[in-house]
């Protein structure tokens, strides 16, 4: 198939002819599809478009499928796994975006859609916008808060759900909870969940779960769909209802991406109803194991405990004797005490006795020889005698011939040898004439007394 087109178009007509290039004017689906999205994808180059992304899906294979909208008119766009994984940021319904894109026509089903190049945000939609003003305003309030979250019943045997009565998430939740366990009540507080007032229809059936005490757990749920369907999750009257309710509340809106004020309100948030039923209602099989394990162990600790009591009581039945063999075992047990006594006192005895003996002959062996110290000590106390004899003559002569030698250098003797000492008036020794003047008074002192005297004259002998 080929695709030509007319580039000589009437004034009036504001259609492109093309030629099909088919010698037959009857088409195939697929043929028509085909030459469809080859006329697309050359009419329209890469273009950018501007809008408000809604049911947005991240699908398994990694590839991304939303719809495209604004106020009039949307789009079904896809982003393959190829292109997204460049974005730094993950697309959410409300969100404004721009996409650079190519128009194309998905032939399998015949819809129209735009294959996205590249994103960028362009701002926020409406309702995504209102939902973050008021998931701000209650956040501020506390009614978000963790220390506020009630943990869930361990084991619950009654479960309330507010859903549609025709919904589908109603019958998933149904389903799994018959599947899981089937013992578990059930009661559905049916309500709308979606259009116009159904957020206050949605509150009042909390209310009414709350009031009435039925179940030990509710459940808030809904299916999947666009930030506009699930817009009556979003209403402040739902939030505080949640609040209010005085039983925990598990939120299990939409799909795994979706968030709603609900969810944020709620104790716990599932990802789906279906995974919200799976919070709430452990499997049978699994709870029967469980008490199987549990018996078990019972049986195990009561045989354990048992064999414990029989062990003690045979211990306690040994112990428990009569009093006159009990006697009899105390008077053998004091007997034999005084044998271990007396067969401890004579090795002690002898122990003590071996070493008396080993100290007295080291006692021996150490005594000193007194009459050979004795003899020894006469011997050097007459060595010790003559040796201070012997020092003390010569030390005796020695003194005689200093105290000569003091003797014959004493003033006294050098007086007595006819030589006098002659001082002047103040009393110091005169040795030169020449210091002396006639007039001047002198003390002589004699080897026997002493004389005044005057100068007469004096005589200098020169040398």
């Amino acid at each position: 198939m080929w695709i030509g087109y007319n580039r000589r178009m009437p004034q009036d007509q504001g259609l492109v002819r093309f030629s099909t290039g088919f010698s037959s004017d009857i088409l195939s689906v697929s043929e028509l599809n085909r030459s469809v999205r080859d006329l697309l994808e050359h009419r329209y180059p890469l273009l950018w478009v501007r809008g408000e992304i809604s049911n947005f899906i991240a699908a398994k294979s990694g590839h991304f499928y939303f719809v495209l909208k604004d106020a009039q008119a949307q789009v079904r766009c896809a982003m393959f796994r190829n292109r997204n994984q460049h974005l730094t940021w993950l697309p959410r319904d409300g969100m404004q975006i721009e996409m650079q894109g190519l128009v194309t026509l998905y032939e399998a089903r015949g819809e129209f859609q735009l294959i996205a190049e590249t994103l960028r945000q362009a701002g926020r939609g409406t309702l995504f916008e209102a939902f973050l003003r008021l998931k701000e305003k209650l956040e501020k309030e506390g009614l978000f808060d963790a220390a506020r979250k009630r943990p869930l019943p361990t084991l619950a045997r009654s479960i309330g759900i507010v859903t549609s009565a025709q919904g589908a998430a109603l019958r998933d939740v149904l389903a799994t909870l018959a599947r899981r366990n089937p013992s578990v009540a059930v009661f559905v507080y049916p309500t709308p969940v979606q259009g116009e007032g159904a957020g206050l229809k949605i509150a009042q059936a909390i209310s009414v779960a709350g009031s009435r005490g039925e179940c030990d757990v509710l459940i808030i749920c809904r299916g999947g769909g666009s930030i506009e369907d699930l817009w009556a999750f979003n209403d402040e009257t739902v939030a505080r209802a949640v609040r209010a309710c005085p039983i925990p509340v598990i939120s299990g809106v939409g799909h795994e991406t979706d968030f709603t004020i609900a969810d944020f309100a709620a104790d716990v948030r599932a990802p789906t109803p279906t995974a919200a039923a799976e919070l709430v209602c452990p499997e049978r099989s699994a709870l029967l194991n469980t008490v199987s394990d549990l018996l078990a162990a019972l049986r195990r600790y009561l045989l354990r405990d048992i064999d414990d009591r029989a062990q003690m009581v045979d211990h306690l039945s040994r112990r428990l004797q009569r009093p006159g063999q009990r006697l009899r075992e105390r008077e053998t047990w004091v007997a034999q005490l005084g044998q271990r006594l007396e067969r401890a006192g004579r090795r002690r005895i002898e122990q003590r006795s071996w070493m008396l003996a080993s100290m007295l002959q080291r006692l021996l062996g150490s005594t000193p020889r007194v009459a050979e110290l004795a003899a020894q000590a006469r011997n050097q106390l007459a060595r010790m005698d003559a040796a201070i004899r012997s020092t003390h003559a010569r030390d005796q002569a020695r003194l005689d011939r200093l105290w000569s030698s003091l003797e014959h250098l004493a003033p006294q003797s050098v007086l007595e040898r006819g030589y006098s000492l002659v001082r002047d008036g103040a009393g110091q020794l005169v040795r030169d004439a020449a210091v002396l003047r006639a007039g001047a008074a002198l003390d002589i002192t004699f080897a026997n007394g002493g004389a005044l005297a005057r100068v007469e004259s004096v005589e200098v002998r020169r040398n």
